[in-house]
């Protein structure tokens, strides 16, 4: 179903101050609806919800924008001191009214609070809807991080704006809370646009609208849809690829033969000569009307090979070979009997991880799993790779530089090599890291690990997949099969748990308990 344009993209761009373009001459649409936007990372997906939020201005092209818009950037940033009502966008709203109740006859306080006032209640209502606290006094700091995600998703809806931008709002869910989230979403009304890669929100869209080299390609029904319509697509190409390529190769050879018929009448004019069969004159006037003849039949010959090169070529710019991550974690050896790490639980029965187990450590948001893991690092004696659900870089250093600095005695060449593996190559590789996407982070992210001499012999993963699009989850499980040291990992994602061959799943509670679910 077409749903009315509530955003129009004509011809936009945008580069960044380093002149690194990160979009060129998109043109597309937004319709009201949810409409579910996917791509590879670095896409530009996020950067094209900060230009439809007006965080960033185009350097090209033309963006319209009918109504409000309001947007849930893919990181919340938590300023000291900050309170939920903060994270809701009510704090004014609040003052206003508590300085009116005081006595206030400030026209800027009633202006603030206009018609909302009832806010309180029904911020109150909507949090305790999706589990979450309802003082609004309390300190975003105290919150998880899916708390916070899903808090902030509630003031997106309080402050009621036309057109909602969403970017990755099941990073750091519980399983719980992403349910609850599919509700919110299932009842949404107006211009809803969502990047994710969770298959279960996508599907609950009414559009699947796809950013890729440059091009928005909207097409209608939720993901699912999306992806019957490009496997049927992608099929379509490659037939039209073989039918061309054989057209090619019938074109060369028909080519071949026109070549072959050229020269055995070349000979046969010089054997005429050779024996003064004919005349003189008759023998030029011959020769003349053949190389005539030869020159256009060999130009029509030319032109048909040429065709059919440049329909192959048509028909192959049409058929996806998207490169994938390729991770090669390096074998530390580790002794199966060697014990490398120990959770601790509230109860004294503490989990051990020995040897190339493989463990998962779930649980509800807010328990404590990252927590967990900031106390358990430490007090580890083995050597470590950790990959925090949050990943701390430098932004002002350049890609090499920052991948270089985990690994100084690696040769740059060498390094150039790894990060291509992972899809970061060119430019890309001197750019500086704040102009990363998510997935681009977590790729430089996991070359600083990949780098590491020694190799670590235990990795510690928290929330891996959150940035990632699908193909790099497949490139992050095929190097994690392969890896024969330990491996702890945080997920809520289960698919991709299902897919490690874990050796045990341990589930914290929110006392502090152990308990071991496989």
């Amino acid at each position: 179903m077409s749903h009315p344009s509530s955003v129009v993209l004509h011809d936009l761009s945008f580069a960044w101050p380093d002149g690194t373009v990160a979009l060129e001459h998109v043109s597309g649409s937004f319709g009201r609806g949810r409409t579910g936007l996917v791509g590879a990372n670095g896409a530009g997906k996020s950067t094209l919800l900060r230009l439809v939020a007006r965080r960033l201005a185009p350097t090209g092209g033309s963006l319209s924008v009918c109504g409000i818009v309001d947007h849930l950037p893919q990181r919340l940033t938590a300023v000291p001191g900050t309170t939920l009502a903060d994270l809701l966008g009510v704090a004014t709203t609040r003052a206003a009214i508590r300085a009116i109740e005081a006595g206030s006859t400030d026209p800027a306080d009633f202006d603030a609070v206009g018609t909302d006032w009832d806010v309180e209640e029904r911020a109150a209502a909507q949090l305790g809807a999706l589990g979450l606290p309802r003082d609004l006094d309390r300190p975003v700091t105290s919150l998880s991080g899916g708390e916070a995600v899903l808090a902030a998703v509630v003031g997106v809806r309080l402050r009621g704006a036309d057109i909602a931008l969403l970017d990755e709002p099941t990073n750091n869910l519980d399983l719980d809370s992403r349910h609850r989230l599919y509700e919110v979403v299932r009842q949404w009304r107006g211009t809803l646009v969502v990047v994710s890669h969770d298959l279960t929100l996508l599907d609950l869209m009414d559009e699947t609208a796809e950013l890729r080299a440059g091009a928005l390609t909207t097409v209608g029904g939720p993901y699912s849809a999306y992806r019957e319509w490009l496997d049927t697509q992608q099929e379509a190409a490659r037939q039209a690829l073989r039918t061309a390529e054989q057209t090619l190769r019938r074109e060369r050879r028909e080519r071949v033969k026109a070549e072959e018929r050229f020269a055995h009448s070349e000979r046969q004019g010089r054997t005429d000569r050779a024996n003064a069969r004919y005349p003189p004159i008759v023998l030029g006037a011959r020769r003349n009307a053949a190389e005539r003849s030869q020159g256009a039949r060999r130009g029509v010959a030319d032109a048909r090979v040429d065709a059919a090169r440049t329909a192959v070529d048509v028909a192959g710019s049409a058929v996806r070979d998207d490169d994938v991550i390729r991770v090669d974690l390096p074998d530390p050896r580790v002794p199966r009997g060697r014990r490398l790490a120990e959770l601790p639980s509230s109860d004294g029965r503490a989990v051990v991880l020995q040897g190339p187990e493989r463990v998962a450590l779930v649980g509800a948001n807010g328990v404590g799993k990252t927590t967990l893991l900031r106390g358990l690092l430490p007090r580890l004696t083995v050597r470590v790779g950790y990959l925090p659900q949050r990943i701390e870089l430098d932004d002002g250093a350049t890609v090499l530089d920052a991948v270089r600095g985990a690994s100084p005695d690696v040769a740059p060449g060498e390094v150039r090599n790894r990060l291509a593996r992972l899809l970061v190559r060119g430019d890309m590789v001197d750019r500086q890291v704040g102009a990363l996407s998510g997935g681009e982070r977590f790729r430089v992210a996991l070359a600083r690990l990949v780098l590491a001499e020694p190799p670590p012999e235990l990795l510690v993963l928290d929330e891996p997949t959150n940035d990632l699009d699908l193909p790099s989850v497949d490139g992050l499980v095929a190097a994690l099969t392969a890896y024969r040291g330990g491996l702890l990992v945080v997920s809520h994602d289960r698919a991709f748990l299902d897919r490690l061959g874990l050796d045990a799943v341990v589930r914290l509670t929110a006392d502090g308990r152990l308990e071991r679910l496989e």
